[in-house]
């Protein structure tokens, strides 16, 4: 039977793989430490939730939530300046997954051909190196509004937890939330000087606080559309990491930092 073993959280900054080669230490020291976590849980396959940033889905064709089915992708599709990736796709895994939760009312979409942005690719360029672990990507639209209820990522990720339990196969599995909690792109609610604003320290705190106690339903009932808003006009990815709590459980993290000044955080979940 295949189980979970650990679960992860990271920021996907799409300048992040540059400034780590450039010598941003702090971050490159946060994203090693996830890294040797999933290392240390010798992974089969990873599923991914993360929120496409209007590369991989447009607004004509735009799911709430959605699989990809393939032996393959690629990435990144967009302009991040990192190096690109044949990524490998755990295709039965995937189409159990979509199956079982279509079975629990999981109105889940699908994808066949598809290529994967920087949301995914720089979790993946950090957390796997040589990016050859096989992925289940799993797209939650938490970018373009109205966004899926914070209580229906939870119990996303809490069926993706029964579903991977019922594969029959011995497999070790990890699950990723990709994405940050407070952030504003090119929008009004950060600083002026700056294009990407940190507009809600207090949601930050709270939400760290949250993830720190394991208090998965004040973190889930504090995520409503207009805290959301308040925190920036991407802070939906944080359903990314809401879906990944759900896979979780009420565990508490072996590792959760930080970053001063900004938004978002590095985390790592123990199952075993």
């Amino acid at each position: 039977m295949a189980s979970i073993v650990a679960g992860f959280g990271v920021p996907h900054n799409p300048g992040n793989p540059q400034a780590v080669l450039k010598g941003a230490k702090e971050i490159g020291a946060l994203y090693e430490k996830v890294a040797d976590e999933a290392r240390s849980a010798d992974l089969d396959a990873l599923i991914v939730f993360s929120s496409d940033h209007l590369n991989t889905f447009f607004l004509d064709n735009l799911p709430i939530f959605s699989v990809g089915i393939s032996d393959h992708s690629a990435g990144p599709n967009d302009d991040t300046e990192m190096p690109r990736y044949s990524v490998p796709v755990h295709e039965t895994l995937a189409g159990h997954l979509r199956a079982y939760g279509l079975n629990e009312s999981f109105d889940l979409a699908v994808s066949q051909e598809f290529e994967l942005d920087h949301s995914f690719m720089v979790p993946l360029h950090f957390i796997t190196p040589g990016v050859t672990v096989p992925i289940v990507p799993v797209f939650i639209g938490g970018i373009v509004a109205p966004l899926p209820r914070a209580q229906r990522c939870l119990e996303l990720g809490q069926m993706v937890a029964r579903a991977v339990e019922a594969w029959p196969e011995n497999l070790r599995v990890g699950v990723l939330g990709s994405g940050s909690f407070s952030l504003d792109i090119g929008g009004n609610k950060g600083a002026r000087d700056t294009f990407n604003g940190f507009p809600d320290p207090e949601w930050m705190r709270i939400v760290m606080e949250c993830l720190d106690t394991g208090d998965v339903d004040r973190l889930v009932d504090g995520a409503t559309d207009a805290q959301l808003d308040r925190a920036g006009n991407v802070a939906g990815e944080i359903l990314n990491w809401i879906a990944t709590v759900g896979a979780m459980g009420a565990r508490k993290p072996s590792v959760l930092e930080p970053l001063k000044g900004r938004g978002e955080a590095w985390a790592a979940w123990r199952c075993e």
